[in-house]
């Protein structure tokens, strides 16, 4: 404390001074120019005449508290952790909430630990260049109506809360089983709250009474908010809305037609999934704020949003703003409407300049306990057949640019389905944990593909293998190729096939991130030759269609599922 005393006053050195900066107030919304000194890692004084060992120059840019991603899953990138910080962080991000929800499903608390570790082992001067807040998973499964590769109960939920690996709770996707009190369910809740750690949310069209219930469960926050009434329902209870800016799902404009002076202070930022060439292209945080700036934010709205709001939600000491004892995390941009970030601070130290990582990203961290986890029974193109007794096919359909799913009705033919000439494809959920054999069907219209199959092991939350196509024979190659990487991605056509591993838990790659970002950017546009339509995500909307907790109907490997009926529902119907 002396020292940083001391720095402040000018009695002593400080370790760096960012001189000729417009330093962004998250508490006033106003820029001050001057230079920033920081000590031991934490900023001591914004002023003049410092006396520093090193001095960085900023020449007139803007200087920003570090970013941080309120929600985040890793695994939905298909990098590894030292690949993905390697993107995120040169583009401003110095912390995420991070919900390890996939690779836990796969792996069980095993997974956590990998990431920590991965993470833990990047460095540069002495520190690591982002702050990870792992969440414990709080849904695995997501549902009881699929088949995952672990198992995490209230009991061990109230156990492995308490560790030092767990800054909270993550989303609690199973909001029915908290409106309606189950008590294995709160018992996870209850762990958690009895550690001050914050629970976070996901309760899509939750509202009125039901609402009232879920934040009487002291869940904290939700980014699974639709319309904007819903928003503002929801911060009136006293939640944080998380505004996401991810590959598939984008609701920053939304966002922008109701944040005000008034309200913005409950809006935080997350990119919940976002694949490598998205963060590559586009970026990660910065690409959210420059969306939101020119969706009609206040740049000093949106800022807060990405840093001192979180901060704030989650009791997260000394970050989201620059201000003396603060940590010294920040981010240096050229201007506050398009977030080009020049160089990133972590705890004082340049860890990132001219959009590239100066900490070493190439050695990987990969453990035995994520490797090796797709174990299937035999498939053939039988094991794709539907026989129809002529009643009525249940459909599902895609709501464009979403995660959301409608369900509609065909006749059914008596004998075996035939799907050719038809705008139908088929749909299938093959269990890879056990190998028990179970294979939940259904029919899916208008997603385009004609001519093949496409399957990935990404299948959300409890990443079975998913496969789509119109050809039984294809689709039985699709897993077949599956299998044989140990998860991945594989598009089968009468052009030939293409496969890319995914070898970490059959949903990350430990390749560098040009070849993830060029490997997976082919995959997907052979899977876009196929006729897949350009308002789905070729791959990472078919990863979502066996994701039980998102409206309406969907597809495990137990069969049909309707959330709003919370039960299993047949493919053909009397």
């Amino acid at each position: 404390m002396k020292r940083l005393i001391d720095c402040a006053m000018g009695r002593e050195k400080c370790d760096l001074v960012v001189k000729n900066v417009r330093v962004f107030n998250v508490f006033t919304g106003k820029c001050e120019r001057g230079d920033v000194a920081v000590a031991d890692g934490r900023i001591v004084a914004i002023g003049k005449g410092f006396r520093a060992k090193k001095t960085y120059f900023g020449k007139g840019r803007y200087l920003l508290p570090g970013f941080i991603d309120s929600h985040i899953h890793i695994e939905s990138s298909m990098l590894s952790p030292e690949a993905w910080a390697s993107l995120a962080v040169p583009r401003g991000t110095t912390g995420i909430v991070a919900d390890p929800h996939e690779i836990v499903n796969v792996c069980g608390v095993a997974g956590a630990e990998y990431m920590k570790e991965a993470f833990s082992r990047l460095g540069i001067g002495g520190v690591c260049p982002i702050d990870v807040y792992l969440q414990l998973p709080s849904c695995v499964p997501a549902t009881p109506f699929e088949t995952s590769g672990a198992v995490i109960d209230g009991t061990e939920t109230a156990r492995e809360i308490g560790r030092d690996l767990f800054f909270g709770l993550g989303e609690m996707m199973n909001f029915p089983a908290v409106i309606g009190g189950d008590p294995d369910v709160l018992k996870k809740i209850e762990a958690t709250l009895a550690l001050h750690k914050p629970v976070d949310g996901h309760a899509p069209e939750v509202s009125g009474n039901a609402l009232c219930a879920y934040r009487c469960a002291g869940v904290l926050t939700d980014h699974e908010s639709i319309t904007d009434a819903e928003c503002l329902e929801k911060i009136a209870r006293g939640m944080f809305v998380q505004v996401r800016c991810g590959s598939s799902t984008n609701n920053l404009a939304d966002a922008a037609r109701i944040v005000n002076g008034y309200n913005f202070r409950r809006f935080i930022l997350c990119s919940d999934d976002k694949n490598a060439k998205d963060l590559s292209s586009r970026g990660h945080l910065d690409d959210a704020l420059r969306r939101l700036v020119a969706a009609g934010v206040p740049a000093k709205y949106a800022i807060a949003m990405a840093t001192v709001n979180i901060a704030e939600c989650y009791r997260m000491e000394d970050v989201g703003a620059i201000a003396p004892r603060y940590f010294a995390d920040m981010v240096l941009v050229d201007d506050l409407k398009d977030f080009c970030v020049s160089a990133v601070f972590k705890r004082g130290v340049l860890v990132a300049e001219d959009k590239k990582p100066l900490f070493e990203t190439d050695m990987r961290y990969l453990p035995e306990t994520v490797r090796g986890t797709v174990h299937i029974k035999p498939v053939t193109k039988d094991s794709f057949r539907i026989v129809c007794k002529g009643g009525k096919l249940r459909v599902i359909d895609i709501l464009p640019h979403g995660l959301y799913t409608v369900e509609s009705f065909l006749p059914a033919p008596v004998g075996v389905l035939d799907i050719a000439g038809k705008d139908l494809c088929k749909l299938a959920v093959v269990e890879r944990h056990h190998a028990t054999g179970n294979i939940g069907l259904g029919l899916i219209r208008g997603y385009g593909l004609k001519g093949g199959a496409m399957g990935i092991s990404v299948a959300h939350d409890s990443h079975n293998l998913v496969v789509i196509g119109d050809s039984d024979e294809a689709m039985a190659r699709t897993v077949a190729l599956l299998e044989q990487m140990g998860g991945g991605m594989a598009v089968v056509s009468a052009d030939g096939e293409d496969s890319f591993p995914l070898d970490i838990a059959g949903l990350m790659s430990s390749a560098p991130v040009e070849e993830v970002v060029a490997r997976t950017g082919e995959l997907q546009e052979r899977a876009r030759a196929l006729g897949i339509k350009d308002c789905y995500e070729t791959f990472m909307t078919l990863a979502f269609l066996s994701l039980a907790v998102i409206p309406k109907i969907k597809l495990t490997d137990k069969g049909l599922f309707d959330l709003d009926k919370f039960s299993f529902v047949p493919l053909e119907e009397a």
